[in-house]
């Protein structure tokens, strides 16, 4: 994300890649108003039918819409912004939607100010500063899996498998050299020589996987690391353990991963950590909270409460007892435990009893 120019209530923004959009997204709840150069039908032109200009030719104008709704689906290239138009040359007071995609400019306006959780979310977007993607190759023996990285999301890809039903058989070496050779080809075709990759897996397959992919020329940003098990697991245990920081280094995604599996390991050993509102609470009450947790739509959903005040209003006042705020997508796997536990979870200085 690019920050062209603010000012105290507008900030202008350019979006360098697709995660930029889900930041955006966040960014535009709350009764902001959008504005961008889109395209409406002047009805001033054409032929009055039904009060509206049938053959009305569609024009570039800047729209300014006060948002009602976003819809954003990851890994996808547009953001669509629903709601009234309030400035425009025309049709002020009508329904119009905002289609956001890369290198376009908007203009978000809070009348009421920026909160922090905001504020947050545009300073890691902007230093981020449109970093490409990533994937990660888990690789078994006769089992490959592929999964995209972005900031704020994880997805499967494709999945290569030697496996069948029925009676197991045992696959000679040709077979499996065949096999490995194939996944090579496809992926190399699939992430080109650009994409950072990271090979990953239990056994030695995937060193061989790796020089595989070496020969057909895919990226030479690539990474190869061991973990304790295969399958989707497998990625996460990259993103949770750091085990790629080299390449994802502090990307949102690695953040919300490592802060989400600390806090499960803290609750299997009773250690300091706190979930459900009157546990959160009362660690906030007592300065107790080290890093806070939250799902970024949860804080910005205007009738989600925690006690008795909204979100939004709760996490502004971590920065009396400096306590760290970690904004959390839904579309990785650490993301869907948080929600299964409620949308947040507390690490805490001190074990409070």
């Amino acid at each position: 994300m690019r920050l062209v120019k603010r000012d105290e209530e507008m900030l202008r923004l350019r979006v360098q890649h697709e995660d930029d959009l889900w930041v955006l997204s966040q960014l535009s709840k709350g009764g902001k108003m959008a504005g961008m150069v889109s395209h409406r039908r002047d009805s001033t032109t054409g032929t009055q039918e039904g009060g509206r200009a049938k053959s009305a030719e569609r024009k570039p104008m800047w729209i300014v819409i006060e948002v009602e709704k976003s819809e954003f689906q990851p890994f996808s290239d547009q953001l669509r912004l629903h709601g009234v138009i309030t400035e425009a040359p025309v049709d002020k007071g009508s329904h119009h939607t905002h289609t956001v995609g890369l290198k376009d400019e908007v203009e978000l306006t809070a009348t009421t100010g920026w909160s922090v959780a905001d504020e947050q979310l545009l300073q890691e977007a902007v230093k981020e500063g449109g970093r490409a993607k990533a994937a990660i190759i888990v690789v078994e023996t006769d089992e490959i899996q592929l999964f995209e990285i972005a900031s704020h999301g994880m997805r499967d890809l494709s999945l290569f498998t030697m496996r069948g039903g029925g009676k197991r058989e045992t696959k000679s070496a040709e077979v499996r050299e065949g096999f490995l050779a194939q996944v090579a080809k496809e992926t190399a075709l699939l992430f080109g020589n650009e994409l950072p990759l990271i090979i990953c897996g239990p056994g030695l397959t995937r060193v061989q996987f790796a020089k595989l992919l070496v020969e057909r020329g895919c990226s030479p940003k690539m990474l190869n690391v061991a973990t304790s098990i295969g399958g989707r697991p497998a990625a996460n245990e990259v993103l949770s353990q750091g085990l790629a920081d080299e390449l994802l280094g502090d990307t949102a995604i690695v953040e919300q991963t490592k802060a989400v599996e600390e806090a499960l390991s803290r609750m299997a050993t009773d250690g300091a950590v706190a979930y459900g509102p009157d546990a959160i609470c009362a660690a906030l009450e007592a300065g107790a909270i080290d890093k806070l947790i939250v799902l970024a739509d949860m804080i910005r959903d205007e009738e989600a409460t925690i006690g008795d005040e909204l979100w939004y209003e709760f996490v502004r006042r971590l920065d009396e007892t400096n306590s760290e705020l970690v904004q959390s997508s839904t579309e990785h796997d650490a993301g869907k435990q948080l929600e299964g536990m409620g949308g947040a979870l507390a690490l805490l200085r001190w074990k409070m009893d």
